[in-house]
C-alpha cells in the first residue's frame, strides 16, 4: 500500500532528498520511502517506481512529494514520516562548519553580495539547468554544470555562447574541477605545482591528480569538460578553450589531457590545437591505444598511471630548467662509467635529436652525431692496465676537466654508480673534475652538468649523501636517465618555451563562486578558503514555464 503527502513550498536539492529517502526507508514501520521534488521528471519517476499517488498531480516543482510503501499498521504512517522528514530537513540544512554561509534567493542578489563572482556552479535539476546557465553567461560569468540530463542542443548552444564571450562552460555532467585552488564538485586536496589538467572524465581527473600527488608533484588547475564535449556533435568546444587557457597561464608548464575515446575528427582537431602550444602535453584518450609514443610536443599515454608518471617526469625537468642557465645551440656530451647506462642515454638522446646512435661502440662511443657524443668509459679500451672507472674514477675526472676548454659543449651528462666494490666517494672525483673545467668557463659560457645516481640509501656511500655533495657544487641531479636527457635537450633548444605574452584567463587567477544547487559544494569551497555565496535556487513561478516566461519578459 502507498501512503503519500506533499510538503508545500520547500525546495531542496535532489541529493539531499535521496539521502533522506534512504534514511526514512530504514524506519521499522515502513518498507520504503521516496522523497522527491514535484518536477515533471520526478513525477514520471514516482509513477515508474510504484510510489505514485493521485495527490501528486497537484504538486509543483517547489513542493516535496513523499511516497511511502507500508503494510497496514496501527501507526499513523503519514504523521510519523512527516515528523521524521522535518527533522531530516533541519539536519540537512545545518551548516557543516562553524563559518556562516552567505545566501541569496535570486541570481542578481547573489551577484550584488559577491560582485567579484566569476563562476556559477550549477547542480540543479537538468530540466532547469540550461536556463540558469544562460542567465550566468548573460552576466559574463563562467559556468560549471554538474547537472546531468541537459539536452545536447542546449550544451552546444551554451558552449558556443561562452566561446563568443571569452568564457567557458564546463559540463553538463561535469563532476570534477580544481581551478585556482577552488574545489568544484568532486575534487581532491592536491599540492600546488606546474601541471595543468584538462579532462572529459571526472574520475580520470581525480585519479591523475591523486597519482601526481603520490609522486610528490602538484597541479595548477584541473579543468573539467563534461563527457560529451569531445563528441562529433559538440566538437571539443570547451576542450579547445581549456587548452588555450592553460597555454596562456604562466604557472602551467605541462598540460595533461584525459578523455574517453573522442570522435576521430575531434581527436585530430584537439591534437592540432595541442601542437600549437609551446608546452609539453601528455595526452590520454582512454581505450584508444596510441600508435606512437610522441608526436612533437605531445606525449601519448595508454593508462592513467602512465599519464601521471610522464607528467611528473616532465614536471621535474621543468623545475630543474627554471633554475638552470640555457646553453642554446651548444653540444651535449656524456661521460659514463656504466655501459648500459651509457647505451640508454645514447638511445634516448638519439631519439630526441633525431640522429642515429653508434652501432659499433668502438672505443666506448655509444653516440657520435652532429657533435653530440656519449662515451662509455668502462669500455675495454679504457681499462687496459687500469682499474674500472667505477673503482678509480680518475680517468673521467681528467676527461671532465678537458671539456672546460671545449666551449662548443654546453651540457655534460654523467652517472654516479655506488654500492659494494665501487669507489668510496665518486662524487668527490666528479666535483674535482667540474671545478677544473669551470676554470676555463664563465657565466656567459657555462658548462651545465647533469647527473643520475645509481644506488640506495643503504649503500656504503649513501645515495642522499652523494646527491647532496653534487648539488652543493652546482651539479644537477635527476631521478633517471629520461629526465636527464630531456633536460639536456631542453637547455640547448634555441626555440624552447617562449613565454606567452597574452594575459591569463581571469578565472585562472582567482575563483569566486555562486553555487546553485547542492549546498555541500558551497560549504566545501568555503572550507577551502574560497569566496562563495549559496544561491538558494528554486523554480520560478512554481515551475510553471509559461508563467516563468511571462515574468522573464516583464523583468
Amino acid at each position: 500500500m502507498v501512503h503519500a503527502f506533499i510538503k508545500k513550498g520547500s525546495f531542496q536539492d535532489s541529493v539531499s532528498l535521496m539521502l533522506i529517502s534512504k534514511k526514512l526507508s530504514q524506519i521499522e514501520e515502513v518498507n520504503e520511502v521516496s522523497v522527491m521534488m514535484g518536477t515533471p521528471a520526478n513525477k514520471s519517476l514516482l509513477r515508474n517506481t510504484g510510489f505514485w499517488n493521485d495527490q501528486f498531480d497537484e504538486a509543483t516543482p517547489n513542493d516535496i512529494c513523499v511516497g511511502i510503501k507500508a503494510e497496514h499498521t496501527d501507526v499513523d504512517i503519514v504523521a510519523l514520516i512527516s515528523d521524521k522528514l522535518e527533522e531530516s530537513l533541519k539536519n540537512a540544512n545545518q551548516q557543516k562548519s562553524g563559518t556562516r554561509l552567505l545566501k541569496a534567493r535570486r541570481l542578481a542578489s547573489a551577484i550584488k553580495k559577491l560582485p567579484d563572482a566569476n563562476l556559477v556552479l550549477i547542480s540543479i535539476a537538468g530540466e532547469y539547468a540550461s536556463e540558469l546557465a544562460n542567465q550566468a553567461l548573460d552576466r559574463n560569468l563562467n559556468v560549471m554544470l554538474f547537472s546531468d540530463n541537459v539536452s545536447l542542443e542546449d550544451e552546444i548552444q551554451l558552449k558556443q555562447k561562452a566561446t563568443e564571450k571569452g568564457l567557458i562552460v564546463m559540463g553538463p555532467d561535469c563532476g570534477t574541477s580544481i581551478i585556482a585552488g577552488a574545489p568544484l564538485a568532486f575534487a581532491n586536496v592536491v599540492p600546488q605545482g606546474n601541471i595543468g589538467i584538462v579532462g572529459a572524465s571526472g574520475t580520470g581527473i581525480q585519479e591523475i591528480t591523486s597519482q601526481i600527488a603520490l609522486h610528490q608533484q602538484g597541479i595548477t588547475h584541473a579543468i573539467g569538460l563534461g563527457g560529451r564535449d569531445l563528441s562529433a556533435d559538440v566538437g571539443g568546444i570547451s576542450a579547445i578553450t581549456a587548452l588555450n587557457m592553460l597555454n596562456h597561464d604562466a604557472n602551467t608548464k605541462i598540460i595533461t589531457f584525459v578523455s574517453k575515446p573522442p570522435a576521430a575528427n575531434v581527436r585530430q582537431k584537439v591534437i592540432a590545437a595541442m601542437q600549437q602550444i609551446d608546452k609539453p602535453i601528455v595526452a590520454l584518450f582512454l581505450g584508444s591505444k596510441p600508435e606512437k609514443m610522441q608526436d612533437k610536443n605531445i606525449y601519448f599515454a595508454n593508462t592513467l598511471d602512465e599519464a601521471a608518471r610522464i607528467a611528473c617526469q616532465l614536471s621535474k625537468v621543468e623545475q630543474a630548467a627554471e633554475l638552470t642557465p640555457r646553453v642554446k645551440n651548444k653540444l651535449i656530451h656524456g661521460l659514463y662509467t656504466g655501459g648500459t647506462l651509457a647505451a640508454e642515454s645514447a638511445m634516448l638522446l638519439a631519439e630526441k635529436l633525431n640522429v642515429t646512435a653508434s652501432s659499433s661502440h668502438d672505443k666506448g662511443v655509444m653516440l657520435d652525431a652532429k657533435g653530440h657524443k656519449i662515451i662509455d668509459l668502462g669500455d675495454d679500451f679504457y681499462t687496459v692496465g687500469r682499474p674500472h672507472p667505477m673503482i678509480d674514477p680518475s680517468i673521467r675526472e681528467h676527461e671532465i676537466a678537458l671539456l672546460g676548454k671545449r666551449h662548443d659543449v654546453g651540457v655534460l651528462l654523467l652517472d654516479l654508480v655506488i654500492g659494494y666494490g665501487a669507489n668510496a666517494n665518486p662524487a668527490q672525483s666528479v666535483i674535482e673534475g667540474v671545478k677544473q673545467a669551470n676554470e676555463h668557463r664563465n657565466q656567459d659560457n657555462p658548462l651545465v652538468v647533469i647527473a643520475t645516481v645509481t644506488g640506495t640509501e643503504h649503500d656504503p656511500q649513501n645515495r642522499t649523501k652523494q646527491i647532496n655533495e653534487l648539488t652543493e657544487h652546482g651539479i644537477i641531479v635527476l631521478d633517471n636517465l629520461p629526465q636527464a636527457v630531456l633536460l639536456a635537450c631542453k637547455l640547448i633548444d634555441p626555440l624552447c618555451h617562449t613565454q606567452s605574452t597574452q594575459a591569463p584567463h581571469p578565472l585562472l587567477t582567482k575563483v569566486n563562486i555562486i553555487n546553485a544547487g547542492l549546498r555541500s559544494f558551497a560549504e566545501d569551497a568555503q572550507s577551502a578558503g574560497i569566496a562563495v555565496i549559496h544561491y538558494q535556487w528554486a523554480p520560478i513561478a512554481g515551475g510553471n514555464l509559461k508563467l516563468a516566461n511571462i515574468l522573464k519578459k516583464l523583468q
